[in-house]
Order: C-alpha cells, then sequence, then structure tokens
C-alpha cells in the first residue's frame, strides 16, 4: 500500500462529508438530513484525507467510488460488461490546494481498486485537464443536441417495429422505478456504456425540493414490447411562455433502447404539447439520432464535449478483459507514475479469434506511450494513429501504432456514458 505522508482512509463521518463535498462545490445546501443526501454512496464507498489543525468540520479531501459495470468491446463484435470503479464526489477543501491531496486520494483509489480486483476506474472529469496527469484518457465523446419541436426522424427500415412498440411515462417517483431503470439500461447498454447499482438508480431518482425549484419532477418514458422494457428515457420540462404563447424546453437526461425502441421515444419526445424546443444529453458520436434528424443541420445546435475518462488500473488484466478486432504483437513501453505496478515494458499478443496476452518483457518497445493513452483508446476510440500524429505516442518500430489500433478499434465509436 501507499507510504504517502497524506494519508487516505474511510471517511467515518458522514457529516464531515457532506460538508466538505458542499464547500467544494459551493451549491444550494439542501435541508435533507445527511443519510438522504448521501443516497447511493454507500459508508464503505466513502473515502477522505484528514490532517492536522484542520477544520474540524471538514476534511482536507474527499472521494466516492460508485460500483458500476462497463461495456467493453467482447467476443464476435459484441460486448462484454466488467466491473468498473466509477469515481466521484472528489473534492479537496480550498485551505488544501496543492499539497498533494487530490494525487494522494488517487494513489489510493487505485490501490484500493486493484485489491478488490477491479482492473479499470473511470469518471466524468469536472475539470479535463487534471486527470489526463493521473492516467485518465478521454475514452467518449458526449453530444448534446437541440432539436425542434417537430423534429421529422426519418428511419423507413424501422418504421414497423418502432409502431408496434408502446410507451408510457411514469415518474421517477413511482416505485420500482429505480429498478426498472437500472434493468433496462443493463439490458440494453451500448459499447462504453456505464450502469451502476441499485443503489446509483435510487440517487438518480432522489428528488430534493432545493433540486425542483420551479422545475418539473424527472419523468421516465419506457418503451415496452409485449410488456417488457427495450428502452427508456428520462426528462423533465422547463415551462415558459413568451407573449402569451408556449416556449417551453424539453430535457433529456439519456435515451437508450434498441434501435427501434430509441426512434419510438424520439418520435414522442419531440411531440409534446406546448414544447418549443428539445434538448438531448449523453448522445453519442455514433448515435442514430443525428441520423434521423437529416444531420447535424437537421438539429438546431449540437455541442460537443468530452464524455468518459477510462483509466486502467491493472493494464493487463484490464486489455486481457476485452476482446480484440485483429491480430497483433506489439511490444509496448508504458509510463506510469500514479500506478507505478503498471510501468514499464509489454508484450502484447492478440490472436485472429480476438483473446491476448499481455506479459512484461525486456525487449525492446515497438512503441512508447503514457497510460492515459491506452485509456482513450480501451473501448475502441481514441484513434492511436490521430494520438501519435499529435505527439503522444513514440514508434521505434514502422507500422506498430497503425497494427496495435486495428486490433484494439471497434466498429462502432462508444457511446456517452451517463453522468456519474
Amino acid at each position: 500500500m501507499s507510504t504517502d505522508p497524506i494519508q487516505v482512509g474511510r471517511a467515518t463521518d458522514a457529516d464531515r462529508y457532506l460538508a466538505t463535498d458542499q464547500l467544494v462545490w459551493f451549491a444550494e445546501v439542501p435541508a435533507a438530513p445527511t443519510d438522504l443526501q448521501l443516497t447511493g454512496l454507500a459508508p464503505e464507498h466513502r473515502f477522505a484525507v484528514d490532517v492536522p489543525d484542520a477544520d474540524p468540520s471538514t476534511y482536507a479531501g474527499v472521494y466516492g467510488v460508485y460500483p458500476m459495470t462497463l461495456s467493453i468491446p467482447g467476443p464476435d463484435a459484441g460486448l462484454r460488461q466488467v466491473p468498473c470503479a466509477g469515481l466521484t464526489w472528489v473534492g479537496v477543501h480550498p485551505d488544501q490546494r496543492r499539497k498533494g491531496v487530490l494525487t494522494a486520494m488517487l494513489r489510493h483509489h487505485f490501490e484500493q481498486t486493484r485489491a478488490e480486483g477491479v482492473h479499470v476506474s473511470a469518471l466524468h472529469a469536472s475539470e479535463p485537464a487534471i486527470y489526463g496527469r493521473h492516467g485518465y484518457g478521454l475514452a467518449s465523446l458526449e453530444l448534446e443536441v437541440s432539436l425542434g419541436r417537430g423534429t421529422t426522424m426519418t428511419a423507413p427500415h424501422l418504421d414497423e417495429a418502432a409502431g408496434a412498440l408502446t410507451t408510457r411515462m411514469v415518474s421517477v417517483a413511482d416505485d420500482g422505478v429505480p429498478a426498472r431503470l437500472r434493468e433496462c439500461f443493463l439490458a440494453q447498454a451500448d459499447l462504453g456504456a456505464v450502469v451502476g447499482d441499485l443503489g446509483y438508480w435510487e440517487r438518480i431518482c432522489l428528488q430534493l425540493p432545493e433540486h425542483l425549484r420551479g422545475k418539473e419532477p424527472w419523468r421516465v418514458l419506457f418503451a415496452q414490447r409485449d410488456g417488457v422494457d427495450v428502452g427508456c428515457a428520462l426528462f423533465r420540462r422547463h415551462e415558459k411562455w413568451e407573449k402569451a404563447r408556449p416556449a417551453s424546453s424539453l430535457e433529456v437526461w439519456a435515451v437508450v433502447g434498441e434501435p427501434a425502441a430509441r426512434l419510438a421515444l424520439m418520435r414522442r419526445i419531440v411531440d409534446f404539447d406546448l414544447v418549443s424546443s428539445v434538448k438531448v444529453g449523453a448522445v453519442g458520436a455514433d448515435d442514430p439520432l443525428l441520423s434521423w434528424a437529416g444531420g447535424p443541420r437537421g438539429a438546431s445546435d449540437v455541442g460537443v464535449y468530452d464524455g468518459l475518462w477510462v483509466r486502467l488500473v491493472d493494464l493487463p488484466a484490464a486489455l486481457q478483459d476485452r476482446a480484440w478486432t485483429a491480430p497483433c504483437d506489439v511490444v509496448v513501453q508504458v509510463a506510469d507514475t500514479a500506478a507505478p505496478w503498471n510501468d514499464g515494458t509489454w508484450r502484447l499478443v492478440a490472436d485472429a479469434a480476438g483473446a491476448a496476452s499481455v506479459e512484461r518483457t525486456d525487449a525492446a518497445a515497438d512503441l512508447a506511450l503514457d497510460v492515459a493513452v491506452l485509456g482513450a483508446a480501451y473501448l475502441g476510440g481514441g484513434n492511436l494513429l490521430a494520438q501519435q500524429r499529435a505527439g503522444l505516442v513514440a514508434e521505434q518500430r514502422p507500422g506498430a501504432v497503425r497494427e496495435l489500433w486495428r486490433a484494439m478499434r471497434t466498429d462502432v465509436a462508444p457511446t456517452a456514458a451517463v453522468g456519474f
């Protein structure tokens, strides 16, 4: 375990943990009891740094972990769902910045995750410049797509299947909705999707008064075939009137499901009464939504943001977990100062069946890169050739980068993962 002088351990005081988070993020403080505000983040998944002579009502730093599954490339162009540590609730007290607190917490997180037998960590970066320095690579992009009411969704070969589905709206406060959401997201997960345990979904469905000021409660639109959920969309509307005319907007947190279900859901989403505009978040780079709407200019606006950041905590195990799309035999020199057990030279051998072996070697390296670059390519995005052109990969053997990239890339880009 770490010998860092800054000691990280289990956060034993829930009130101090929450107070630290509220100080760091400075949003309106809810009046709800601490336990309710910490819904979904179990006590064993809360960690903190305590230092002498600090404010006794807070910690020097805190972080949390959501146990999740991550959909990675699987055999025969399919998917494999593996455990993933969802890093969240990360914050350093303003008085303790630039003292190594974050570095110590992340080192603790990597050691803890590895000790638990989990091979990857992932996060959504509030400030993306920070996490690349600690070995996280940008593995997917997220689009935010704005549409006008009544946008035509054109998909002639899905019309019959979409028309055969039923859709029904419920509130996230209804009985059993967190479990239904989890089951639906898990069953319909695309490459790069993350799905939390039930506690995570209970948190998503938690609606405190401070979160609802002037806002509609979150609602869920489920798509069903023969009574079985095959897709869903979380959304809420924001009331607005201009010159006595309705000008409300509708916000979609995420849409998941098989293509016909997503089409059926989106056709309902863009056709609500009193709504003039729709904003859809968590849209993947290869999501069919833009094709249905007629391309980027068929939308009112398209924003592109960094999506999921992936960190290989146990490099050989993580690379052997995923399926490979082409044979390769490449020696890679990996730099990893934050998880030194990954640092060094590795021989990556993938066979035609998609299985790989990853072993340490004394052979001369074919290419050199930081562990964050492998994290970026882990889901089949993060083009290694583009990263080489950007100066993030050094090639010693001509063609080695292309060989490795052809073995890691996937047929479609990883989707946008929901927030945590």
